[in-house]
Order: C-alpha cells, then sequence, then structure tokens
C-alpha cells in the first residue's frame, strides 16, 4: 500500500530524491533549505549514500560534477545566493553534458536579504544565470506532494537528456508541512551511461569535459546542446489550467504564489467574473503557446508573482501584444494575501 507521511516540503524533496536513486549528496547549510542537508545527512547514510557537507557552495556544486561523472544520481541544494555562487559549476556540468539535480528554495533578496519566501530568482533559472548559450529544465513545485514528486522527475529527465535538472521552490514551500504520499512503485527511469567514468576495463577511456580550444568545434557542440534544448522544450513542459473553457480572464502564477491565484479565482468566479487559471510547473520549458492560445479568447492577463516582475516578460512574449498584460507583486519576503489580489484584479477590469 501507498505511503502516507506528514512532512515537511524540505524533507519531501529529500525523500524523493532518495527514493530516486540519489546516493550522493553535496551542499552546504543554508535557511530555509538546511532540512534538506539535515535529512540527508541522517538518511543517506543508513540507506548506502554519501552525505558530505562542503566548506562552500563552490566545493559543493564542484563535487557534483565529480559524482556526476562518474555516472551517479546526484544533488545538491540551496538558496537564493548559494544558488549564485554555484553558477559557474552549474555552466561547467552543461556544458560537459552532465546530469544532476539542484534544488533552490528561494529567499528574499537582493543581497543577504532575508529568509522569507520569495519568488524572485526566476530570472536566474530560466535565463542562464551562470555564463554562456544553456539551459536546464525547472520544475515549480506547488505542494509537499510535489515536491517529491517532481524531485523524482527531476533525476529522470536529466539522466534522459545528460543535463542539470533544477527543482525552483521557496521558504514557504519548503517549511510548510503537508501530508505526502510515497507511491507503491516509484517511477525510476534507468539510463545506460556508457560514457560515464568508471575506469577503462578494456574500453577505450572517456573524457569529460567542456573546453574546445577550436571555435569551429565549440561552436558544433554549442549546436548539439541547442538541438537537445530544443528536443526539451519539445517533450517535457508541464502546465496546469483551471477554469479555462470559458474564461473572461486569465491568471498566470507558478509555485505558491499559484496557490494563491487559485484561490483568488474561485472568489472571482463566485462574484460572477469568468476567471482562468494557468500554472507553469516547468517555467522551463515555458507554456508560451498555451498562454498565447487562451490570450485570443480573454479581455486581460494577470501575473502574480512574488517578486517585482520577472515571469511577466515570458508571459508578455507569449501574449505578443494581442491582449493587456497586467502584473501583481510582492517583494522582500511578502506573501500577498488573496483579498489583496482579488482587490488589484477588481480594480483593473
Amino acid at each position: 500500500m501507498a505511503q502516507k507521511v506528514l512532512m515537511k516540503g524540505n524533507e519531501a524533496l529529500a525523500e524523493g530524491a532518495m527514493q530516486a536513486g540519489m546516493r550522493h549528496y553535496f551542499g552546504y547549510p543554508i535557511t530555509p533549505q538546511s532540512e534538506v542537508a539535515a535529512y540527508l545527512s541522517k538518511q543517506l547514510p543508513i540507506r548506502d549514500g554519501v552525505f558530505l557537507q562542503a566548506e562552500s557552495e563552490i566545493a559543493a556544486i564542484n563535487m557534483v560534477y565529480g559524482a556526476a561523472s562518474a555516472g551517479r544520481r546526484t544533488m545538491t541544494s540551496s538558496s537564493s545566493p548559494g544558488i549564485s555562487l554555484k553558477l559557474e559549476g552549474l555552466s561547467y556540468l552543461v556544458g560537459a553534458e552532465l546530469p544532476c539535480v539542484l534544488a533552490n528554495v528561494m529567499r528574499g533578496g537582493p543581497g543577504l536579504g532575508n529568509i522569507m519566501p520569495s519568488q524572485s530568482d526566476y530570472f536566474q533559472a530560466v535565463k542562464g544565470g551562470g555564463h554562456g548559450d544553456y539551459k536546464i529544465v525547472c520544475l515549480a513545485p506547488t505542494s509537499c506532494q510535489e515536491m517529491f514528486d517532481f524531485t523524482v522527475k527531476a533525476f529522470n529527465i536529466a539522466d534522459k537528456y545528460r543535463n542539470p535538472v533544477m527543482l525552483l521552490s521557496d521558504g514557504a514551500l519548503g517549511q510548510m508541512m503537508e501530508p505526502v504520499e510515497f507511491p507503491d512503485v516509484i517511477p525510476i527511469d534507468h539510463v545506460e551511461k556508457p560514457w560515464a567514468l568508471t575506469g577503462c576495463k578494456g574500453r577505450a577511456p572517456n573524457v569529460i569535459n567542456s573546453l574546445f580550444l577550436d571555435e569551429s568545434g565549440l561552436e558544433d557542440h554549442n549546436i548539439h546542446l541547442q538541438k537537445k534544448f530544443a528536443q526539451i522544450e519539445k517533450n517535457e513542459l508541464i502546465f496546469a489550467e483551471h477554469y479555462t473553457q470559458d474564461a473572461e480572464y486569465l491568471f498566470v502564477a507558478f509555485g505558491l504564489m499559484s496557490r494563491i491565484a487559485h484561490s483568488v479565482a474561485r472568489a472571482a468566479r463566485a462574484e460572477g467574473y469568468k476567471v482562468g487559471l494557468l500554472v507553469p510547473k516547468t517555467v522551463w520549458p515555458f507554456p508560451t503557446q498555451r498562454i498565447a492560445e487562451i490570450s485570443a479568447q480573454v479581455k486581460s492577463v494577470f501575473t502574480f508573482e512574488m517578486n517585482a516582475g520577472q515571469m511577466v516578460e515570458d508571459v508578455r512574449l507569449a501574449v505578443n501584444g494581442r491582449k493587456p498584460v497586467l502584473f501583481y507583486g510582492r517583494m522582500g519576503g511578502g506573501i500577498p494575501t488573496q483579498q489583496q489580489v482579488l482587490s488589484y484584479f477588481k480594480a483593473h477590469v
């Protein structure tokens, strides 16, 4: 029988990683994601795994590079400033085509900021915060259950495409407690890794790096990567829709903010406004085409975020001037209330 456990979102993420076969974790503590490391520090040693608290975030991401090179399912996690420190290593991982999972439990910023929930790392996650022409799949869970489910999915996607995958969470999702159901059978995709550094064993040696001194060789590699990213966009897009069939207004929100937007949509419908909601579950790939399709039927589009306005730029690109796109956001770790968002909506229709 499936097991249901009451646990924090951070713990669900950590448990999902282990049930997906992750046995090598390298990280460094930072609030509000420290429960990920704390949970794994207790559980990995008794599950034949390796937990190592690195001396820094930079060291942690490079340890991930090493474990991924050996073909292991490996992961690191951090919060906003710590993710910034990992970005050089993340670019190296993409360049070397090494699968891994990186979790960002976002906090308020910029700078040291605070430990409150925020969504201000959207640009960093989906626009390539590191250097070079690269993309990473970015899953945005909305519940503790999805923190578990999406972590399993993240490892499968990473191995399938030999590419890092990010889980984009926030301090509230990481700290809240909800029932999480563990399925009887975890959907693990076992992918052969003939490229891994496992010792030659009678075969030609494998070489893993992201260095191409010849410009034509580097261009060929980049063309290969871009083709892979196009396949990811085609195959791995995930989003959810609510009440869109007859919608006259469209809400777009991701992560924790989508839960608030959902309650606002229900309240608005109770008052006679035909509101629909689209929730990107992958913020890259982004549901550009579907937003464009729905925008053709509605009067206006509203984007709600816990930042100064980041995903709204991708929404505006999708709408492409067909209809007005309005934005409401909170910064600094503030979570909008249902009434605040509803009042903004009613004031702009």
